[in-house]
């Protein structure tokens, strides 16, 4: 892809559109973003709104199901095993597209920094439902959709995010 792709998730609808250059949509997935809603603060675990772009890509190359603990593979594979030993853990797999917020005072600087919240897009346990908001204030994705995605997208791809 030679121009650079957008990307506008939809928090009523719960999808993620990835359009190209031109406008045009390439293809729509179901996503699940905070169980909160939307909303900008530290600590209120809700997705933030507004213009964000990807800042840092993480994890091409690993394995679909990869466990990442601080943006780093820490050398589990998810598996129901795994889930059943700790079921409340907040699972990040596969890839991480790690979004930075573009407009001050609403998602960037302060406290409602999208990045230093690290609000990411990435993959979720396969038992986390699509479509439904479900998140502590991340983009959720089946490992196989953000797989597909981040192939897809460059680090600098702006995001837009509405309800």
């Amino acid at each position: 892809m030679s121009a650079t792709p957008r990307i506008e998730i939809d928090l009523s609808q719960q999808t993620l559109t990835l359009f190209d250059a031109d406008g045009d949509e390439i293809k729509q997935y179901l996503v699940s973003t905070a169980t909160k809603g939307g909303g900008e603060f530290e600590g209120s675990h809700q997705t933030p709104r507004g213009s964000h772009r990807i800042r840092a890509k993480i994890g091409a190359g690993a394995a679909p199901g990869t466990v990442f603990k601080g943006r780093r593979p820490n050398g589990e594979v998810y598996s129901l095993e795994l889930a059943e030993a700790s079921p409340r853990r907040d699972w990040i797999l596969s890839r991480i597209l790690w979004l930075c917020g573009e407009e001050v005072g609403r998602n960037r600087l302060g406290g409602v920094d999208t990045m230093r919240r690290f609000i990411y897009i990435h993959g979720a346990a396969d038992t986390a439902v699509m479509g439904k908001p479900g998140s502590i204030g991340c983009v959720r994705m089946t490992n196989s959709d953000v797989i597909d995605l981040f192939d897809r997208v460059p680090v600098g791809t702006k995001v837009e995010i509405n309800e």
